[in-house]
């Protein structure tokens, strides 16, 4: 926080107010990545004695990961040829080796999901001509990688 144009530092005047104010009947949650909520909560003398309370909830796993897409792709009437399940189970068990700074978990699933989905879907207009039905809910390791090029 810094600044000219700092509305921050009189976000949390107001905040710490409004809580004291209206304790009673007032809860105010702050959610985000640990680092950063550490740095928010730190910036002011008044947070850190009014968020008494922390929750840390763990990455998912590449197992949990790879039940998130899968959910997705039921959802939507997709099904993964055997390829693309490897091959995507793969890439969340390496995702969840390296650990990126701001890893979005599940919304990062959805992120590649839809992705995946665009991707199937180019593919099966490219051969619209000699497509079968199953074409129209399969997604293949093709898709897959096509997608991850993308992230």
């Amino acid at each position: 926080m810094g600044g000219p144009n700092d509305f921050g530092r009189h976000a949390i005047d107001t905040i710490l107010k409004r809580m004291d104010d209206c304790r009673d009947r007032l809860v105010v949650i702050a959610a985000g990545y640990t680092d950063r909520m550490k740095t928010f909560i730190n910036s002011n003398p008044g947070l850190k004695d009014r968020f008494s309370w922390v929750f840390e909830f763990e990455d998912y796993n590449a197992e949990e990961l790879f039940e998130i897409f899968l959910s997705f792709a039921r959802k939507q009437q997709y099904v993964l040829d055997e390829e693309a399940e490897k091959q995507l189970k793969k890439h969340f068990e390496a995702l969840t080796d390296i650990k990126p700074e701001h890893f979005g978990n599940g919304r990062y699933v959805r992120n590649l999901f839809e992705k995946i989905v665009i991707e199937q879907s180019n593919r099966i207009g490219q051969k619209i001509d000699s497509m079968k039905k199953e074409d129209l809910s399969t997604i293949t390791a093709e898709d897959v990688s096509n997608a991850l090029l993308l992230m």
